[in-house]
């Protein structure tokens, strides 16, 4: 494998290019084949030996192949995006790959996003019915003797080895057919999507590569003769496999997270999550390997990725050999930046846990989870953001996404639930599309690249999608009311114009023992939601100079949390508490833990009303045995919000104890990842959900921004508050960030009655460090030792 990918494509390359199109005729989705598209071409010596450059896109997945080697080392390219707005183009400097003589480029293009069975809805040919590929051979690239080689009349198609290949389903790779192809003319492509040039563009993320190797810990052969691998932890990418057997031999591997009672694999608690959906639920991630005996050969396939650890192996007479399966993991290149450790060995591991779960879910978009729907969830990167941008540098990788996210974003400002959003067209699911918290990535995630990375243009790119989104959901608060509310007043009531209450939401979501009724009253939530992307756009317009904006939603946020405080709050009462001691009381109409978050997150309640607010959220805290019972939208917000209302030690205690629903019941019970569900998997090992999310892992954002402390005073780091939040028992702990002006580093010890804090920062970068005590020092950048006693 040669060929190194460009940093830009050089788009004119493919001017003259014509699209290629496979088959008509072919298999039911799922089981189409990938096809070879292949040219030659004779070369002088001088020419073989001139520079040279590649440029490809696809419908569908592409490999490039010139003389049977691999160009770049890129994978799943083009990528994923909304198709018929964007289509990514890829560049390689392929010099010294030509030879002089007779030289063969060859495509490989299977359904990928583009018509495969994706997402949770399994529908195919979202985009077209027929992939293609258009490419570009430079030959004396940058010289005046320049010639190009293009997709179009006189190409052959044929299928290769791989006789199907979709990226969820799996691939069958027949290697009894390599070098029996049967050659036929391609046609060139009549789709209509491809008579649109102006889709062709650069991706601003980094490109999907092979990451990490991870070898197989255990292989354990079954009664039934199933050899069931065990790779010790979760990932998403496939399985290498070097031994494949007599020829002949059909290998079918599954893909799968845990084993049942029996050792064997089990996939129902991920096979029909979402209530629309059929059953079975067509779980997929099975690869098929059919050997030709020749010794040496080693199947990887590039078609399909997987969300698993355990790999079951079929068809195998032979003990298996641990060392002969390798899995890979494949995801977006991304650079990591930041780093935690602390004294408490289960913290270290709730960290890693959610980066595993966390680079099993960035494999070319933020998706939920990498087996069962791998959509890109707008909700789940809400949420997860910020959390991501302590971890990685994810600027590129997430520009790219919101790109996708503003083409999808409808005539009326709706976002969608997903984006891309690929299988949901003519699928059996409704229309989700315009929840709370979810369409809010459209103003949130934009707001927390500014914070991050403090970049303008960005923010500037995302900003008609943020005003268009909050202009919908503004008319649709003004537009509708929830049939019980209208019932109880007739006449609408002054406040009602700025309750958002109608419409699809999922709600707080996964909240423990909660049924989710899609026709219930969401109002509280949404009306939430309204109330801070209103803000987040007024603060948006700020930033880019846009003064009427900013005093218009402004003025709408102010509005919004108005009314959420007149419909929502019940009561504000002094009642005696426990100790005789008089305390306020605010009552919510609906009194759960992550109402109180999201009033103390949003401010959505005034400043006077604080205490009362923390206190309630305090005592259903403490009354739940200092257990959450938050959901989705809430949970990464619970700890920082405890911590700013002085319940230290509470947030701690929330975090740290183990009954479920809970954080360290996930390590307890052998979690490797994150898991979808509080209750993921039962004391007696029955899963629930997938064992892969990301999302409830948004508390690690609380471990560098309290437990280490290291947060932006300003967008982008350009200054730095260092300020610690010791608890939870904690001895030591430390954080690092790579940022834009340099590392931003933390690291404190509590020993002999002192709190020691070392920090760094970038020289001339205003930096504010305070500790435990409550004093404080600003310094211009560089490296400080201060402490303090303690306990402060």
């Amino acid at each position: 494998m040669t060929g190194t990918l460009l940093q830009a494509p050089v788009l004119a390359d493919l001017d003259d290019a014509a699209w290629l199109a496979t088959p008509a005729e072919v298999p039911p989705a799922g089981r189409r084949p990938a096809y070879e598209l292949r040219t030659h071409v004779s070369l002088t010596a001088a020419e073989a030996a001139a520079p040279a450059r590649l440029t490809a896109t696809a419908h569908g997945i592409y490999e490039a192949w010139i003389n049977g080697e691999r160009v770049g080392d890129c994978e799943l390219t083009p990528g994923a995006t909304t198709y018929r707005a964007t289509l990514q183009v890829q560049s390689y400097d392929v010099t010294g790959m030509l030879r002089e003589g007779d030289n063969e480029l060859r495509l490989t293009v299977s359904d990928g996003w583009f018509r495969g069975r994706c997402g949770a809805t399994r529908v195919p040919d979202a985009y077209g019915e027929r992939t293609g590929a258009l490419a570009a051979l430079v030959i004396g690239a940058g010289t005046e003797a320049a010639r190009t080689l293009t997709t179009g009349q006189g190409w052959e198609v044929a299928v290769g080895a791989i006789t199907a290949a979709d990226l969820m389903d799996g691939q069958t790779t027949d290697l009894t057919r390599l070098g029996h192809e049967q050659w036929a003319p391609a046609e060139l492509s009549d789709e209509p999507l491809t008579r649109d040039r102006s889709r062709l563009a650069a991706s601003p993320s980094p490109a999907v590569r092979r990451g990490l190797e991870v070898p197989a810990v255990s292989v354990t052969r079954l009664a039934s003769g199933r050899q069931v691998v065990d790779f010790g932890r979760m990932l998403s990418g496939w399985v290498r496999v070097a031994e494949l057997g007599p020829a002949g031999t059909r290998l079918i591997l599954t893909h799968f997270e845990v084993t049942g009672p029996d050792g064997d694999l089990t996939t129902r608690h991920i096979q029909h999550a979402v209530p629309w959906l059929p059953e079975p639920y067509p779980l997929g991630q099975v690869n098929t390997i059919i050997s030709r005996g020749v010794a040496g050969d080693v199947v990887e396939p590039h078609h399909t990725t997987h969300g698993f650890r355990y790999v079951a192996v079929d068809g195998a007479d032979w003990d298996l050999d641990p060392t002969a399966l390798t899995a890979v993991e494949v995801r977006s290149d991304l650079t990591p930046t930041g780093d935690f450790s602390c004294s408490h060995e289960d913290l270290n591991r709730l960290h890693a846990n959610t980066v595993r779960a966390w680079h099993s879910n960035s494999c070319e978009l933020p998706t939920d989870c990498p087996q069962r729907e791998r959509w890109g969830y707008t909700g789940d990167y809400q949420i997860f953001a910020r959390t991501a941008a302590h971890l990685d540098d994810v600027r590129g990788f997430t520009r790219k996404w919101l790109r996708s996210l503003a083409d999808e974003q409808y005539e009326d400002g709706t976002i969608t639930n997903v984006a891309p959003s690929y299988g949901v067209d003519d699928g059996p699911m409704p229309d989700l599309s315009g929840s709370a918290g979810w369409g809010d990535a459209a103003t949130i995630v934009p707001w927390e690249m500014w914070r991050a990375y403090g970049e303008a243009d960005a923010l500037a790119e995302a900003y008609p999608m943020m005003v268009r989104w909050v202009e919908h959901i503004e008319a649709a608060a003004a537009g509708a009311r929830y049939p019980a509310r209208a019932e109880a007043h007739p006449e609408p009531r002054a406040h009602d114009r700025y309750l958002w209450d109608t419409g699809f939401h999922w709600g707080e979501w996964t909240e423990p023992d909660v049924e989710w009724d899609p026709r219930g009253d969401f109002g509280i939530v949404a009306t939430a939601y309204l109330a801070r992307s209103a803000r987040i756009v007024a603060e948006a317009a700020v930033v880019l100079g846009r003064e009427d904006d900013a005093a218009r939603f402004g003025a709408l946020a102010d509005r919004a949390a108005e009314a959420w405080r007149t419909e929502f709050i019940e009561d504000i009462a002094e009642e005696p508490t426990a100790e005789g001691d008089a305390a306020p009381r605010l009552r919510l109409t609906v009194p759960t833990q992550a109402s109180y978050v999201r009033a103390l997150a949003f401010d959505l309640v005034l400043p006077s009303q604080r205490p009362a607010a923390a206190a309630e959220l305090a005592r259903l805290l403490r009354a739940n045995g200092n257990r959450l019972s938050t959901g989705f939208l809430s949970t990464g917000m619970l700890l920082p919000v405890l911590v700013e209302a002085g319940y230290t030690d509470l947030a701690y205690e929330v975090l740290l104890q183990r009954e479920e629903p809970g954080w360290m019941v996930m390590l307890d019970r052998g979690a490797t990842a994150i898991w979808e569900d509080w209750n993921g998997l039962s004391a007696d090992g029955v899963p629930t959900g997938s064992q892969n999310h990301y999302s409830k892992g948004a508390v690690v954002a609380f471990l560098h921004e309290y437990t280490a402390g290291i947060r932006p005073a300003e967008p982008g780091y350009a200054a730095v508050e260092i300020a610690p939040v010791p608890g939870g028992g904690l001895t030591s702990a430390r954080a690092s960030l790579d940022t834009a002006r340099g590392t931003v580093s933390s690291s404190w010890v509590i020993e002999d009655g002192a709190f020691r804090l070392t920090v760094r920062t970038p020289p001339g970068t205003p930096t504010t460090v305070r500790l435990p005590d409550g004093s404080a020092t600003t310094t211009g950048g560089g490296e400080h030792t201060l402490t303090c006693a303690w306990p402060a």
